[in-house]
């Protein structure tokens, strides 16, 4: 299921260059490679880890989920922050199961359009 606008806090901006450090990422990711979606997490040490959608015949993820995946095996114990860049409408469940399970609950997911603006914020929970 996807989380919709009305379960997600609004933000027109940003207030952390942090975060529109990963927004900035996640697009490039999606543009550079020419798939439908482009991530990028932090983790607890402020490493990035950045992805698009991986869609083999025998292997599909989401890029959020494959940012987290590349987090984790690089030995990743916490998340601070999530983006995805997507056209669709918000975050996806399985996205936002993914972040919380390697950061937890409270972890902000960033939503944002192809073009970059930020459509909102949900929590990971």
């Amino acid at each position: 299921m996807i989380a919709r606008m009305s379960d997600q806090q609004p933000a027109t901006d940003l207030p952390d260059p942090e975060d529109r450090k990963l927004v900035t990422l996640a697009r490039s990711a999606r543009a550079r490679n020419g798939v439908p979606e482009g991530a990028a997490v932090r983790d607890e040490t402020g490493r990035t880890y950045v992805a698009g959608t991986v869609a083999l015949e025998s292997l599909r993820l989401s890029a959020l989920q494959t940012a987290v995946a590349m987090a984790v095996a690089s030995g990743a114990t916490s998340l601070e922050a999530a983006v995805v860049v997507t056209a669709a409408a918000g975050a996806d469940d399985a996205d936002r199961a993914a972040v919380r399970d390697l950061g937890g609950a409270a972890v902000p997911v960033i939503v944002a359009g192809p073009d970059g603006s930020v459509r909102g914020v949900v929590s990971a929970g």
